[in-house]
């Protein structure tokens, strides 16, 4: 696996592209914004996604998806939306049987299919790994420490991954536990946006960290209900996640909720972004997913019902504030 192909030029393509290259791989990054390519080929920096972070001279961007799709490994990094069609058109570009790395964290709207299972419809015949965890770009690109999960249902392609990305610096974390993963991904950015409404609503620190606890406990009760495994969710993938994209003002979805909170219109704040806030698309595909298990996701459901169904932000928090009092309880199928 010494060539890498990044698919996405946005800010966590570049971002692997950075970790491949430090790595001592053979690093092509396909990006769909000539402007991109060009600034990556000719300055070293990807000035519309990260502004300011010098990249590896090593480094090669194309507008040219089979020039990427013609490594021996593929990092998947376009928006989860986004990714099925992109992979389709990687699958035709190539032999078919390249291993991918899905690295964007979503719930595909519609199907609620996580991004492995949208891969293996357009896709059937290349085999998939997922990356996830406690990730900003920026971090990344810029070479600090970082840690995340890689699952892989193949050990032996697991660790062939993990040997190709892995640096001091960056520290893949080897499961086979591919839905756990995916889910524990997906889920943390709708929470996060409800970490960010209590805080632009003023709710106090007291409301915010019950928002992670109890958002855990939702997020361990879809991936337990799709197959994951709890252990799983208490790790890089899950808890780290979680923690991080609630806790930051580098985290999009967190600082979309906080401007909500504070009364802001969500396309008001989404219009002036450059890059891709997931969480907005996942909401709902998270509740079709929850839908379909019987999964019970009142923070969730609120976060969706904010932003998909015109609810007023009073009325989504005082229905979460006047849920019956239960007993608190672990992960498990079913709703609490």
């Amino acid at each position: 696996m010494n060539r890498i192909g990044v698919i996405g030029g946005g800010a966590w393509g570049t971002a692997l592209a950075a970790v491949a290259a430090r790595a001592g791989r053979e690093v092509t990054l396909w990006a769909r914004e000539p402007d991109v390519v060009e600034a990556i080929n000719g300055r070293h920096e990807n000035r519309r996604f990260l502004p300011g972070v010098p990249l590896e001279p090593a480094i090669r961007a194309t507008a040219d998806l089979g020039e990427a799709a013609a490594g021996d490994l593929l990092l998947l990094a376009t928006p989860a939306q986004n990714l099925a069609a992109i992979a389709a058109e990687v699958a035709g570009a190539s032999d078919g049987h390249v291993p991918g790395v899905v690295c964007a964290k979503g719930i595909e709207r519609g199907t609620g299919a996580l991004m492995s299972d949208a891969l293996r419809r357009v896709a059937p015949d290349m085999p998939l790994a997922a990356l996830s965890g406690p990730t900003f770009a920026r971090e990344v690109a810029e070479g600090l420490p970082a840690a995340v999960s890689l699952a892989c249902e193949d050990a032996r392609r697991g660790a062939a991954i993990v040997e190709a990305l892995g640096s001091p610096a960056f520290r893949p974390y080897l499961t086979d536990d591919l839905i756990g993963v995916q889910v524990g991904g997906a889920v943390k950015n709708v929470i996060a946006i409800a970490a960010g409404i209590a805080v632009g609503r003023n709710l106090g620190d007291n409301a915010r960290a019950a928002i992670v606890a109890r958002g855990f406990a939702e997020l361990v009760r879809l991936a337990v209900a799709s197959g994951g495994r709890p252990e799983t969710l208490a790790g890089l993938s899950g808890l780290g996640d979680l923690v991080l994209t609630c806790t930051s003002e580098q985290s999009r979805n967190f600082t979309l909720g906080r401007a909500l909170g504070a009364g802001e219109r969500a396309d008001a704040v989404l219009g002036a972004r450059e890059a891709v806030t997931e969480g907005v698309a996942s909401a709902p595909a998270v509740m079709t997913m929850a839908a379909g298990l019987g999964v019970e996701m009142p923070i969730a459901g609120a976060v969706h019902a904010v932003l998909h169904r015109s609810a007023s932000i009073d009325d989504a928090i005082g229905g979460l504030l006047s849920r019956p009092f239960k007993p608190e309880a672990g992960a498990g199928r079913g709703g609490r």
